[in-house]
């Protein structure tokens, strides 16, 4: 392999990330392993990131370097994004100078509106999904859940979002409109 694989950086249903090191460009990465079953095959979620993912290049998104294919696992290469916001809060004792607050929502809107004239809608904004480098850049990650609109599709399911982040249309179920709404950025976290 051209990765190391060093500490764990979390875990969900399907997959598992760790903090790796390329041995090719000699820089940290981030190696999101997903669990394949054998009768399913790739869930539709890394599908879906790794399509939308390939034609996104901008500060405030994650970079994909490389998607590996193991027995029973898809590995997909990051660049390594640091702390999640979430924890970057923690360690801050939850209190930041409104000069990193204003950094950071103009990042987030920065990522949003990059996405949504592509027309994409991430739906799970949240603090675990706002990862924050050393050097203070903020970048969207986790598309697992997010969509295209560029294809006519019915009225998106309301089954996304974690619940303290849904904004009020996902809520009711309502059309998805392509409206950067306060609510569904995951900033009142800040």
């Amino acid at each position: 392999s051209s990765y190391k694989i060093y500490e764990k950086l979390g875990e969900g249903t399907y997959a598992t990330v760790h903090k790796g090191y390329s041995l090719v460009s000699k820089q940290l990465v981030a190696l999101k392993r997903i669990r394949m079953r054998k009768s399913e095959g790739a869930p539709c979620t890394a599908i879906r990131e790794i399509s939308l993912l390939r034609g996104l290049n901008h500060a405030n998104i994650v970079k994909l370097h490389d998607v590996i294919y193991e027995t029973g696992s898809l590995i997909l290469v990051f660049e390594f994004g640091g702390n999640d916001l979430r924890s970057y809060m923690r360690m801050h004792n939850n209190r930041l100078p409104m000069d990193v607050v204003k950094l950071f929502t103009f990042q987030i809107f920065r990522g949003l509106e990059y996405c949504h004239a592509r027309q994409i809608l991430h739906r799970d904004l949240k603090p675990q999904n706002l990862l924050i480098s050393k050097t203070g850049d903020l970048k969207l990650a986790d598309f697992g859940l997010a969509r295209s609109q560029s294809v006519p599709i019915r009225t998106y399911s309301s089954e996304v979002v974690t619940l303290w982040y849904r904004p009020p249309d996902v809520l009711l179920g309502e059309k998805i409109i392509m409206v950067i709404l306060i609510s569904g950025s995951g900033l009142h976290s800040l």
